[in-house]
């Protein structure tokens, strides 16, 4: 049986339109005042409109990615129709020096992936994400 990573979403904004293969990402945000699981929970609703409990998740571990920031990751075994997901906005001046401000959605699309195209297709920094997904699949 094949198994999936799960679904990864697509980048959304000027910057990633038309880029593919490292331009995926795990549904993630900052926080300062909550903890990592309320966090969590709220990002996943805000990226993708569908809503979790805690009970719900599986802590898969952190990892400090290159720019500093400290990722905490949690998983969840749901069969979500990735075609109906739908993000939050954020607004950006677009073009750049051009005084518009546009909005654009914070993730742009989403997909179910094999553990190897998903390995291709999200930012090299959360790869380390799939392993411990993997880890954990093959320890159930």
């Amino acid at each position: 049986m094949k198994r999936s990573a799960g679904v990864l979403e697509h980048m959304g904004g000027p910057y990633w339109k038309g880029k593919d293969n490292g331009a995926w990402s795990l549904p993630k945000g900052e926080y300062t005042e909550e903890t990592a699981i309320e966090a969590a929970l709220r990002e996943f609703a805000e990226e993708t409109g569908y809503k979790l409990k805690q009970e719900e998740l599986v802590f898969l571990g952190s990892n400090k990615q290159s720019s500093g920031k400290l990722l905490t990751i949690f998983m969840a075994e749901h069969d979500f129709d990735a075609t109906k997901i739908r993000s939050n906005l954020f607004e950006l001046e677009w073009p750049p020096k051009s005084g518009k401000i546009e909005k654009f959605p914070e993730m742009d699309r989403a997909e179910w992936f094999l553990i190897e195209e998903a390995k291709n297709k999200i930012l090299k920094g959360q790869i380390i994400f799939i392993d411990k997904l993997m880890e954990y699949l093959m320890s159930k």
